[in-house]
């Protein structure tokens, strides 16, 4: 069976950052930024995106286009290893777990889409998310978007992803460059621009430590990152593209819509005496709808608006389908059409019941993406140091300038060594967290560890296992 490959290298970035620009950034960015102090949020998730998205970005592509294969694929060829190849279905598993409670965001988006028009959630927006989040009828809009997701995907990389994205990606900015700067001229709107990008040091220092697994989380999932979509797209390459130009496009383009969504939401809400406040998943809709419902031509501004949602919510769910499609379209020879139909019937099953039931959505939706997606990041870094070595520094200096190629060795040990460790430590916190467990001060031979330093023993214990444990010829140490 021939594989598919891109069309045009806009195609494959628009598809790229199409997967990126989606619910990560117009649904659960606002959520994640008003529960964790506004602009102290985004500056850390602007880090994590520089010092650890855009490598993360690099080592998923690196994979995927030496292999041209899914994740179970590629991990299993590249290291002829069949623990590697057992560690590739996580990722087909998290793909499984995204699309389940993405796509029941998805079909509350239709929802208001559709109610913008008529302003159904104008009289009493907390009653109206309240009557339409969970439940059958929930189950009923989850179905619509999931069908539309897999009518995209059932037509291949070229005529359906490539395609489709093509039209979303500019729509999209476009819309939100108009709202943003309408939204800005509101009255009161500048209390929003000053919650959002002005920090808080000292909130910051105190809470460093529950914000950075919420930020590392949240830049993880926005670029897409550790759950093998990135490199299920890369696998679609050609050997002349540069890996490293195509990344920082990505990585850009996507930081630069997530920023201005902010710059959208929070304005309007503090223009309307909203505020941030917190709200958890339904802070968008019903903060927002609150905001409509006060606003000169709100139906109007309601339409543009979770039209634009719509727009970005499909071009990240066809990706999250596309990932467990192409594993059976690779690994048991199935057809496009076998592979999404059979798949669509999986995710309308999984999809209901986080549809049905609040506090799965809650933990799927939350923790355990963030998990999901740190230690999947953290897995396909250590593969690219320590299983393919010298060889992911050849890969990425495919196609590349001068400039890339300079920073290829480099580039290999941070993702190998340096953003591996940090990424333990998040993992290891959100874990801690989501136990339950109360890390405290604790003495040990006459010496008195805090909560940081213990974290950080068990993240260097983890850390120097796993290298250990990886080590072979061809690792960066």
């Amino acid at each position: 069976m021939t594989r598919e490959s891109w069309q045009t290298r806009i195609g494959f970035i628009l598809a790229a950052v199409g997967s990126a620009v989606g619910l990560g950034n117009l649904w659960r960015f606002p959520w994640m930024t008003s529960d964790n102090g506004g602009a102290a949020f985004l500056l850390v998730y602007l880090g994590v995106v520089l010092l650890v998205g855009v490598p993360g970005l690099l080592a998923e592509f690196v994979i995927g286009r030496r292999s041209r294969r899914n994740p179970v694929g590629a991990l299993s060829d590249l290291s002829e290893s069949s623990a590697w190849s057992a560690f590739g279905h996580v990722f087909v598993v998290t793909a499984v777990i995204l699309l389940s409670f993405y796509s029941v965001v998805g079909g509350w988006i239709l929802r208001y889409f559709a109610g913008s028009f008529t302003g159904a959630y104008f009289a009493a927006p907390g009653a109206y998310f309240e009557s339409i989040n969970y439940g059958v009828e929930a189950v009923g809009f989850h179905l619509l978007f999931l069908g539309v997701t897999a009518l995209i995907v059932l037509r291949g990389v070229r005529r359906g992803i490539e395609r489709a994205t093509k039209l979303m990606m500019p729509a999209i900015v476009v819309l939100l460059l108009a709202l943003a700067a309408w939204g800005v001229t509101l009255d009161g709107a500048s209390e929003g621009v000053a919650f959002y990008l002005a920090p808080d040091i000292a909130f910051l220092q105190a809470n460093f430590l529950n914000i950075l697994p919420a930020a590392a989380g949240q830049a993880l999932f926005t670029l897409s990152l550790g759950a093998g979509t990135m490199l299920t797209y890369a696998s679609y390459l050609g050997e002349d593209r540069s890996l490293a130009a195509d990344g920082t496009a990505i990585a850009v383009l996507n930081t630069f819509v997530g920023v201005l969504a902010g710059v959208v939401v929070f304005p309007i809400l503090f223009a309307l005496g909203v505020g941030a406040g917190g709200g958890g998943p339904g802070a968008l809709f019903v903060s927002l709808a609150s905001a409509f419902a006060a606003l000169p031509y709100g139906q109007v501004v309601g339409v543009v608006f979770f039209g634009v949602v719509v727009l970005a919510a499909l071009s990240s769910s066809i990706s999250m389908l596309e990932i467990p499609v192409s594993f059976l379209v690779d690994e048991y020879g199935l057809s496009r059409r076998a592979a999404v139909g059979g798949l669509t019937g999986v995710f309308a099953v999984t999809g209901a019941v986080c549809a049905l039931d609040q506090g799965v959505f809650g933990f799927v939706a939350g923790t355990l993406v963030d998990l999901l997606l740190t230690g999947g990041l953290v897995g396909f870094m250590l593969f690219a140091g320590w299983v393919l070595g010298a060889d992911a520094v050849t890969e990425l200096q495919g196609g590349s300038g001068p400039l890339a190629r300079s920073l290829a060795t480099p580039w290999l040990y941070a993702v190998g060594v340096f953003i591996p460790v940090f990424l333990i430590f998040t993992f290891v916190s959100g874990l801690a967290d989501a136990a339950g467990v109360a890390v405290g001060p604790l003495s040990l031979l006459g010496v008195t560890l805090g909560p940081t330093r213990i974290l950080l023993v068990v993240t260097a214990v983890v850390a120097v296992v796993s290298f250990l444990g990886l080590r072979r010829s061809r690792s960066v140490l």
